[in-house]
C-alpha cells in the first residue's frame, strides 16, 4: 500500500510518500517540501495573517498534487502547534481540509511527542532500551522516555526554534549578545519547571534526537558512525554543542549557510535551536544523542499500519 502523510508544521508543509505493509518496514518512495515559516505570519493577537493563510493554502495543495502524481492510495494530514494555538485554527483548517482532499488531524503536544517515540522505538528496536527522545520543532520542544513503544511520559513545552527566534532574536542579525542571554534564561526556566516527570524516570540507556534542527546541528558539532545496513549515523556531544553554540550567534544569518548542514531555511533560526538543544540536553543530564532518521510522519505512518 502506498501511503501519505502531509505534515503542516511550523517551518514546512512536507508530504512523506512510503510503501507499506502490516509487517514490514516502510520504504520511503517520495518527499515534497515547500518553506512556509509560518511562525512570521502569527498576527499579535495569536491569529495567522492573510499572508500565512495563502502560503499555506500553496504548500498544501502542492503537497497534495505530489500525492496524486506519486499514486498515493491513502493520505493522512497532520497539524501541529502553530495552527492548534492560532485563534482563527479553526478556520484556517477548514479551508486547508478542502485544499488537501483530507481531513487534518489536530495534534496535541503530547500525542506528537508520543508519534514521534513511537518512530524512534521502531527504528532502533527493544534492543536499545529505555529511550529518551528530544525534539525541537518550529513551535515546540518535544519530550519523551520510556521502554515500550508508548512512552511513559510525553511532553510539549512552547521552546521551537521558531518560536524563540521570533520572540528573542530578531532585532539583530547576528543576535544581541544580551538577547541570547535572555532567550537563554527563558528556556532554562521553561525546562526547570516541566522536566520533573522526565528527569524523575529511570536513566535511559538511549538518548536519541529528531526534527531538522537537530539533523543540522549534528552536523556541524557531532561526528558521523558508519552502521551497517542503516548508513551514517550522527552523534552530538553536549560539550561540543556548547562550544559551537556562541560562534554560531556571532555569525550573521548569511555567513552561517556556508557551514555544514546549515541552509538558507534554517540559518535564521539555528542559533535558537542551539540553544534550546544544548538546555534541554542540560536539564536532563544527556551528555550525548544519536539523531533519529525516523521522527512523525513515520510515526504516524506506522500507527497507520498497525491500525489497519
Amino acid at each position: 500500500m502506498r501511503l501519505g502523510v502531509i505534515d503542516i508544521g511550523s517551518n514546512t508543509v512536507h508530504l512523506l510518500v512510503m510503501d507499506a505493509r502490516a509487517g514490514a518496514r516502510p520504504v520511503p518512495q517520495a518527499s515534497h517540501k515547500t518553506t512556509v515559516r509560518l511562525m512570521r505570519y502569527v498576527e499579535p493577537d495569536g491569529s495567522i495573517s492573510r499572508t500565512g493563510v495563502k502560503e499555506l493554502r500553496r504548500a498544501v495543495e502542492a503537497a497534495a498534487a505530489a500525492g496524486r502524481e506519486h499514486g498515493i492510495e491513502q493520505t493522512m494530514a497532520l497539524a501541529t502547534s502553530a495552527l492548534r494555538e492560532a485563534t482563527n485554527g479553526a478556520e484556517v483548517l477548514a479551508d486547508l481540509e478542502e485544499r488537501a482532499g483530507v481531513p487534518i488531524e489536530v495534534l496535541a503536544g503530547d500525542e506528537e511527542a508520543r508519534l514521534t517515540f513511537l518512530a524512534a522505538r521502531r527504528w532502533y528496536g527493544w534492543g536499545a532500551g529505555r529511550l529518551l527522545l528530544l525534539d525541537i520543532g518550529g513551535g515546540s520542544l518535544e519530550i519523551a522516555t520510556g521502554v515500550d513503544e508508548t512512552p511513559d511520559v510525553a511532553l510539549s513545552v512552547p521552546l521551537g526554534a521558531g518560536r524563540m527566534t521570533r520572540r528573542f532574536l530578531l532585532d539583530a542579525d547576528p543576535p544581541k549578545p544580551g538577547d541570547v542571554e535572555k532567550l537563554r534564561k527563558h528556556a532554562r526556566s521553561v525546562l526547570r519547571d516541566a522536566v520533573g516527570p522526565v528527569a524523575g524516570a529511570p536513566a535511559p540507556d538511549h538518548a536519541v534526537a529528531t526534527s531538522k534542527t537537530f539533523r543540522s546541528l549534528a552536523r556541524l558539532a557531532g561526528m558521523p558512525r558508519q552502521v551497517m545496513g542503516t548508513g551514517e549515523r550522527w552523534r552530538m556531544r553536549h560539550d561540543h554543542l556548547a562550544d559551537w553554540e556562541p560562534r554560531l550567534a556571532r555569525l550573521s544569518s548569511v555567513d552561517r549557510t556556508v557551514l555544514p548542514g546549515i541552509g538558507p531555511g534554517r540559518a535564521l533560526q539555528i542559533v535558537a535551536g542551539a540553544v534550546v538543544a544544548q538546555e534541554a540536553m542540560a536539564a536532563l543530564g544527556v551528555a550525548e544523542v544519536e539523531v533519529c532518521p525516523w521522527a512523525l510522519r513515520e510515526g504516524a505512518i506506522l500507527q497507520r499500519l498497525d491500525h489497519l
